[in-house]
């Protein structure tokens, strides 16, 4: 497809909102007014697709939202694309504004719907990484994962206040459920006595045993790291119950940040982040590529296979399990 084909294009949402996601649109929209393209703005991801909720929006339409937590867009959970029926809809609705190709703001779930999207009508598809677990191959970041990074570190920062002043134990869970990166990296910058991720199992005996022993040396509180997905426990609560049995002296507290780490004003690095890699897909699709994930590399911006994106897994670092366990000694 060649440079002059592509007229007009339809940027989305999708998925659990990421801190970012804003400027991203921004940064589509404008790369899309600055090459002579009309750009549309679909509300409410898939959902707003089927739905035709679909508006031509300008450079001005995107003003003062680079500075802005959540979706714009806004984002919904969409049963009725699954079906072949619902995504025909989509597809009908796109033709009938002649659009030309879509950019995808989301993680694998709508990068999976995009690529099923792109092969059953051959419409043009190009993906940005937008979640904060930051579980995305491809990319070695994802839109609004360094902001949740800061924002789980002022929180357990907080929480420590509150465990030095009491002798507490405290178990701060934090989002991942099939990835470490969040407890991981804040883990180490919060200081944390342990962390506990899906893809080491540490054992319940082995953190009872490190508990015991920083208790030994010393310490008077500590902080465990939970990622919601860790198998140690059935859950952070029971977990919590059984150390304090088994450890008297200390008292025990949970604490689950939950989705307050989905909020917020995304960092300079998101806003960045989200800049470059909206203007790059629009690039991107303008050079006739599509079905295709934009990711950054030692801070150089790649292209993916969507499918490489959806199929393969993030690599947790090794290196910093490697360095939590020598720094909590």
């Amino acid at each position: 497809m060649a440079k002059k084909n592509i007229k007009r294009i339809a940027v989305l949402t999708s998925g659990g909102d990421a801190p970012g996601m804003n400027a991203a649109v921004r940064a589509v929209v404008r790369a899309s007014v600055f090459n002579s393209i009309e750009c549309f703005a679909v509300y409410k991801g898939f959902q707003g697709l089927i739905n035709n909720e679909v508006k031509l929006i300008n450079a001005r339409g995107v003003n003062n939202i680079i500075n802005r937590g959540g979706t714009v867009l806004k984002s919904a959970r969409c049963m009725e694309f699954k079906s072949k029926n619902g995504r025909l809809k989509a597809f009908n609705n796109l033709k009938a504004k002649k659009i030309d190709a879509l950019i995808i703001i989301g993680g694998d779930g709508s990068f999976t719907g995009g690529m099923i999207f792109q092969s059953e009508f051959n419409f043009p598809v190009l993906g940005i990484p937008g979640t904060i677990d930051n579980d995305i191959f491809g990319t070695s970041h994802a839109i609004g994962y360094d902001t949740a990074l800061n924002t789980v570190v002022d929180a357990i920062d907080k929480i420590r206040d509150t465990a030095i002043s009491h002798n507490r134990l405290f178990f701060v869970e934090v989002m991942g459920r099939d990835a470490g990166h969040i407890a991981l990296n804040t883990g180490i910058g919060a200081g944390a006595e342990e962390i506990l991720i899906p893809e080491e199992n540490m054992g319940i005996q082995r953190l009872l045993q490190s508990l015991k022993n920083s208790e030994k040396s010393g310490k008077s509180s500590s902080i465990v790291v939970v990622a919601e997905g860790d198998k140690t426990g059935d859950n952070v609560f029971e977990l919590a119950s059984y150390v304090e049995k088994n450890m008297p002296h200390y008292e025990v507290k949970v604490s689950v940040l939950g989705h307050m780490q989905r909020g917020g004003k995304p960092s300079c690095f998101d806003r960045v982040l989200a800049s470059r890699m909206g203007v790059f897909a629009v690039e991107t699709l303008l050079l006739g590529k599509s079905n295709l994930m934009v990711g950054i590399d030692h801070d150089k911006l790649i292209l993916s296979p969507l499918k490489t994106a959806v199929k393969s897994k993030s690599e947790i670092n090794k290196d910093l399990i490697r360095i939590s366990d020598i720094l909590s000694t």
